[in-house]
């Protein structure tokens, strides 16, 4: 929903009632995600706010906790965003939280719609992901991973009204000139929304995709 006012009161309504589990949900160490009732905060009403002042259509989600460090709090999903002439279309997009959403928002429209038009000579279309959410460690250690609480989004592939699909495995180094100068330039754009940001120059791991994480700290790779 991408008025406002529906989009509280829906996130009122869910927090205020009970709600089944969803078994299609990933857990660790539970087998029931455990919920709890709020109401939305101040900061969070304002957080909504500001993603139906720039036209994202999503809808607020219920809190959940799933143990083991895992849960889903203050999240929405998102089903498309704005860009400055048209809907951007997302692919295998789960919960995020509502400041991550924002931050991502910005980043669709200001940063790459905008840099396919004059890198590209064509309008962003869609934005493809490998998802959000999963309950996991950082890989290689005992720490959780930001994914773990819905605060961070494996960005893939972009495809733009023409048709093309530009994607970071393909061509950060495999594309064509204006291509891979496409890629360098939406990374470096995610480096001053996003707390951290990991590509394909940080390792193999993230050689197929841009890891763009919300949080205070600061960290580009």
């Amino acid at each position: 929903m991408s008025r406002l006012s529906a989009s509280i009161l829906a996130f009122v309504l869910l927090g205020g009632c009970s709600m089944l589990p969803d078994s299609n949900r990933q857990t660790s160490g539970s087998t029931r995600p455990a919920q709890k009732t709020i109401q939305p905060s101040a900061q969070l009403r304002q957080c909504l706010h500001e993603l139906g002042t720039a036209q994202a259509n999503f809808t607020p989600l219920p809190d959940q906790y799933y143990g083991a460090g895992c849960s889903t709090l203050n999240t929405v999903q998102l089903s498309s965003l704005r860009s400055d002439n048209a809907s951007l279309a997302l692919a295998n997009l789960g919960p995020v939280t509502c400041p991550l959403a924002n931050s991502f928002a910005g980043w669709a429209r200001y940063g790459v719609d905008r840099a396919a038009r004059v890198y590209l000579g064509s309008e962003l279309a869609r934005i493809e992901t490998f998802g959000s959410y999963n309950c996991r460690n950082v890989g290689g250690s005992g720490r959780r991973s930001a994914h773990a609480t819905a605060n961070a989004i494996d960005v893939s592939a972009f495809v733009l009204a023409d048709g093309r699909r530009i994607s970071v495995k393909g061509d950060w180094s495999g594309g064509s000139r204006e291509e891979r100068q496409f890629l360098r330039v939406i990374h470096d754009s995610a480096c001053k929304r996003f707390g951290t940001v990991l590509g394909p120059e940080y390792n193999s791991a993230h050689e197929d995709h841009f890891h763009l994480e919300q949080g205070n700290q600061s960290f580009c790779r």
